[in-house]
């Protein structure tokens, strides 16, 4: 095997970086294909009113919107630090808030489909 040239480690890591950027953007927009399936497809497939599903829909919109946000956000700054030389974690706080709205979400979810069963 061949020694990496100089400068492979720096690519490699702007390369994984891309890569998660590309990850948060796909979180993003799985959350607005559940936005549009719960807002206006679960209504219309089981006939019932949909202004509940609506409400859980712009809820699931909204998280989207945070996921391309806060991958945005994440890349300007990791890419700031790594042309300092430094690494910087993710906030664990942004962790556990995108992970309670998820949970919420998920509860709502199943809730919702519960009581209109």
């Amino acid at each position: 095997m061949s020694d990496p040239e100089p400068g492979e480690d720096t690519r490699r890591t702007y390369l994984a970086q891309e890569r998660t950027l590309l990850a948060w953007w796909r979180s993003g927009l799985a959350a607005f294909a559940v936005a549009i399936g719960i807002g206006r497809l679960v209504p219309a497939l089981l006939h019932v009113s949909d202004r509940p599903f609506v409400g859980l829909g712009l809820a699931y919109g909204a998280l989207g919107l945070a996921f391309v946000f806060v991958g945005a956000h994440r890349d300007r700054a990791i890419h700031r630090h790594l042309a300092a030389g430094r690494f910087e974690p993710l906030d664990t706080r942004v962790v556990w808030t995108l992970t309670a709205a998820l949970l919420l979400l998920g509860a709502a979810t199943m809730v919702l489909l519960i009581l209109v069963s």
